[in-house]
């Protein structure tokens, strides 16, 4: 049985696992979701796939079902050159890991699903909620621009799952109107990813 995922082509957390796997050169079918009409809400996709209605899931070769994008990216990577076999190392990718998942991507990819992929209706509360995300979201960006000031990388100086996790919203940042044009470290290393080999961009399924 070939690896299957479960996805949404818009998805940021969807795309890490596509890109990650492109890059592995591994086989791969994609089965496509339409979030914003709730296929991932139904009483099946909830019984069979994700209890949680999420994607991306991905169904390995024996039939384990792994949702949560960035638990997949260890999976896949374990044993690999993306993600480091030290102790420190791997601790230090995690701890990017769950950075993005806690303080990034609440933010930076929340404000973009409701400006580009879910077309919110953007009433007074929502408009305040917003400005919130953008300012947590700047912030986050702030610590990744200080971090990235005299590194290539987020951990051990090499392209690892940290930067495939983070790289995944920063780089369409500007859908949820953040602007990068202060964060020149950032700007680099977004230009190191895209050169990576293997890579894809988003839009690609």
């Amino acid at each position: 049985m070939t690896l299957r995922l479960h996805d949404y082509l818009q998805s940021g957390n969807g795309y890490k696992v596509r890109l990650l796997l492109t890059q592995l050169g591994l086989p791969f079918e994609r089965l496509e979701y339409d979030i914003v009409a709730g296929e991932t809400r139904t009483p099946g996709f909830l019984e069979n796939v994700n209890p949680n209605g999420r994607v991306p899931v991905l169904e390995t070769e024996e039939g384990e079902l792994l949702p949560e994008s960035n638990a997949i990216l260890v999976y896949l990577a374990d044993g690999t050159p993306f993600l480091p076999d030290d102790r420190l190392g791997r601790a230090r990718t995690l701890q990017w890991m769950f950075f993005e998942q806690y303080s990034h991507e609440p933010n930076i990819a929340v404000a973009r699903a409701w400006l580009h992929v879910f077309d919110t209706e953007m009433t007074e509360e929502r408009r305040t909620a917003l400005e919130a995300k953008q300012r947590l979201g700047y912030e986050a960006l702030g610590v990744m621009e200080e971090h990235l000031e005299d590194r290539q990388f987020f951990v051990g100086d090499r392209y690892t799952v940290a930067d495939i996790a983070l790289y995944a919203y920063t780089h369409v940042a500007d859908e949820g109107r953040f602007d990068l044009e202060g964060f020149p470290a950032v700007r680099a290393w977004l230009g190191r990813v895209s050169s990576q080999l293997g890579y894809i961009p988003i839009t690609r399924g």
